[in-house]
């Protein structure tokens, strides 16, 4: 009531004007965030704020906005005439600021009605120096998003998030859909931290904006931007599991051009960690290139042209035939995959004076896998395409993005034995928009729209409404409501690898899955000063798809798909917390799952999904020399198909980071500290080596790895 009174109070007297501009362009700047006491503002579209208060004397005003360093200054009021205050440009080119891409404005991530996870340049640049060759593990430490690995022999693995089935989730690169159906094959597998500037996640429905195949959520990442000053990095690691990798990335911004380059180089040895004759890491060689041209022909127009080259063959099974180079002889087990991406991209930004935002993205992949067995031979091919234009209204008190896009993909095999799948397209053209209002300086309300045709499976609407409401400075509430659908692909990944030899083509009647998802949460932050800050958010979630389409394994070891008869709900809440006390930073989350599915009798909860998961980080820092960390997690039990349950377990890894100046840094770390494996608990297979069935993963199969990584920065610095 008295913040109430105050504001009442504060319309009557004589405003105060401030002008807010650009430091280096003294162009006005509108949408920056001006806060004073328990009030807030937004400058308009000539960059002013007119704020009114109540008496004399000094008052404190704190600005904010994405892309600028935040501002505080002390003004004594009454002040006559307008008052200017000039932003300054985040250092790096934005690339220590968190900018949604995700959503597709210009929200800060604290104040979005979409609930966006980001894990940044400082923990990409950490796990470069764990796990240089892939991303796998930095997403698996995010409470709600669960790494499964769908296949022994290849090492294959999907992103589950909130329980629900890896095709569920929808993989983006810059905003772009690469990763799906048979193109979604080691995915996340091939994808290099080092290449990242960032990895943006959203739980729960997001079709909305990216279309069909967002029904869990997504994973933007986003790639890094030339600098004004010369960056380049290169990383050297070694595993005790025989894993050597070699990466390198250079960047630099000049007036008119600009580039970035990423390499990579991954050679990995087959190793047989529990003696059973079958490699539990496969055999892997890997080449990927990624480098991009950047054009500034003038302050307002950006333009970038990529390639992105990823060469990798892996071979798993019988360590014999491993060895001896000798697939195929005396009936020895074998799974060689050979896999080519080659993938071209295009990126055009504009901004007009009015701070209005327009955007070009184009894309096509073709993606080659040949996929040769001691017992077949296949070769098969998808392409991706996918183009979209877009347009973003930025004013004073709302934003408004619209655009259009299509996308498609086309699967061919290219030879080698019969197989029972058949060539198929999907096609799809889509428009969307999306409403974002502020009211009241403290509410934020997202309503948003997209009309898809697939040219398969017909039409699909798909509205989402979300609205964040800041109770004061420490509490905030977020909730949504969106639908989504999923169009049938018979390569989507699945929680077990199946032979695509053995599966079967869709059939004429199989339709689109479609769902609807909710969540509503509540956040808690608080400041202690510079050196300390808690935050807390506790979120409720429900997913439910109805007519999924499922999998049969069928006694002749094919495989089909149809709809069911009912339908799949995932529910539960998922709190976690973050810490930063001094030199130290803590982040634990705990994530709590019931997913069914309806349509079964008898054992109905989700295979391989565990009810009760917790995760934690904890690192400490020693002046800028030492860094030491910890990290964690547990899961509980997990359901099998047969109506058994997996144990539970705890998983544990331990980081030193000794820092050398501004070049050099040496990282040790071990992984699965405990040495936990599935293989501990049963053999990981049934039937004759010659021909193993095996067993759906639980649990991690490596066992302990130990890696020594060196980084040498030899970026320039002013």
């Amino acid at each position: 009531m008295a913040s109430l009174f105050f504001y009442i109070n504060m319309q009557g007297q004589t405003p105060f004007r401030m002008i807010v501009r650009n430091a280096t362009t003294k162009n006005p700047i509108v949408g920056v965030s001006v806060s004073v006491g328990n009030q807030g503002y937004v400058t308009k579209d000539s960059g002013i704020v007119t704020i009114n208060y109540t008496s004399a004397g000094n008052y404190n005003f704190r600005l904010t906005y994405v892309g600028y360093n935040d501002t505080a200054v002390s003004v004594m009021l009454p002040f006559n005439g307008l008052y200017e205050i000039l932003l300054t440009p985040a250092v790096n080119d934005l690339e220590d600021v968190t900018v949604l891409a995700t959503t597709r404005n210009n929200q800060r991530i604290e104040n979005s009605p979409l609930k966006v996870e980001v894990l940044g340049k400082e923990e990409m640049d950490e796990e470069n120096t764990i796990k240089p060759g892939s991303i796998a593990s930095i997403l698996s430490d995010v409470s709600g998003i669960q790494i499964q690995q769908s296949s022994a022999v290849s090492g294959n693995a999907n992103v589950r998030i909130q329980g629900l089935d890896g095709r569920y989730t929808q993989i983006l690169r810059d905003g772009i859909p690469l990763f799906d159906g048979f193109s979604g094959g080691f995915g996340i597998l091939t994808i290099p931290p080092l290449d990242l500037k960032q990895i943006e996640l959203v739980k729960g429905s997001a079709s909305t904006l990216y279309g069909g195949g967002a029904i869990g959520g997504l994973i933007n990442l986003i790639s890094k931007n030339p600098t004004v000053q010369q960056e380049g990095s290169i990383t050297v690691n070694q595993t005790s599991l025989k894993e050597s990798n070699l990466n390198t990335y250079a960047a630099k911004k000049y007036k008119k051009l600009g580039y970035t380059f990423f390499g990579g180089l991954t050679h990995q040895l087959a190793v047989d960690v529990n003696d059973d004759g079958l490699s539990d890491v496969a055999k892997s060689n890997a080449i990927i290139v990624h480098p991009r041209i950047f054009y500034y022909p003038n302050k307002s127009t950006s333009l970038a042209l990529g390639y992105t080259g990823t060469f990798e063959t892996r071979t798993g099974g019988d360590m014999q035939a491993i060895a001896s180079n000798a697939e195929g002889l005396n009936r020895l087990f074998f799974e060689r995959n050979k896999t080519t991406r080659h993938t071209t991209d295009l990126i055009v930004n504009h901004v007009l004076r009015n701070e209005n935002k327009f955007q070009i993205k184009a894309s096509v992949s073709s993606f080659n896998r040949n996929v040769t067995t001691d017992t077949h031979l296949f070769k098969g091919n998808q392409t991706n395409y996918f183009a979209e234009a877009s347009y973003l209204i930025a004013h004073e008190k709302y934003s408004l993005v619209v655009g259009v896009n299509a996308v498609g993909d086309r699967f061919e095999k290219n030879g080698g034995d019969s197989i029972l799948l058949r060539n198929f397209y999907n096609k799809t053209v889509g428009a969307f928009a999306q409403l974002t209002a502020s009211f009241k300086n403290n509410t934020t309300v997202e309503i948003g729209l997209r009309g898809d045709h697939h040219f398969t499976y017909g039409n699909f609407l798909l509205p989402r409404i979300a609205l964040f409401h800041r109770l004061n400075e420490k509490w905030a509430l977020r909730g949504g409501l969106g639908l989504g659908y999923k169009a049938p692909n018979a390569l989507a990944q699945q929680n077990v690898e199946y032979n695509i030899a053995d599966i079967q083509p869709l059939s004429n009647q199989i339709q689109a899955e479609k769902s609807v998802g909710y969540n509503a949460e509540i956040n808690y932050k608080k400041d202690f000063g510079h050196h300390a800050s808690l935050f807390i958010n506790h979120a409720f979630f429900l997913t439910q798809i109805n007519n999924p389409v499922v999998l049969t394994l069928l006694a002749n070891n094919q495989v089909s798909f149809n709809n069911a008869g009912s339908n799949i709900i995932s529910k539960g809440f998922d709190t976690y917390v973050q810490l930063k006390l001094l030199n130290w930073e803590l982040y634990a989350g705990y994530t709590f799952t019931i997913a069914k599915r309806n349509y079964l009798l008898v054992n109905k909860f989700m295979p391989l999904t565990a009810k009760n998961r917790f995760a934690f980080v904890l690192v400490h820092q020693i002046e800028d020399k030492w860094r030491f960390g910890l990290e964690g997690s547990y899961t509980g039990k997990q359901f099998r198909d047969n109506d058994g349950t997996t144990p539970g377990y705890l998983f544990l890894a331990a980081l030193i980071d000794r820092k050398f100046g501004e070049k050099f840094s040496l990282v040790l770390n071990c992984e699965n500290l405990l040495d936990y494996r599935q293989s501990r608990h049963e053999a990981l297979y049934t039937g004759p080596i010659t021909n193993p069935t095996f067993k759906p993963l639980w649990a991690p199969i490596d066992g302990r790895a130990i890696n020594l990584a060196l980084k040498w920065n030899w970026s320039k610095t002013k």
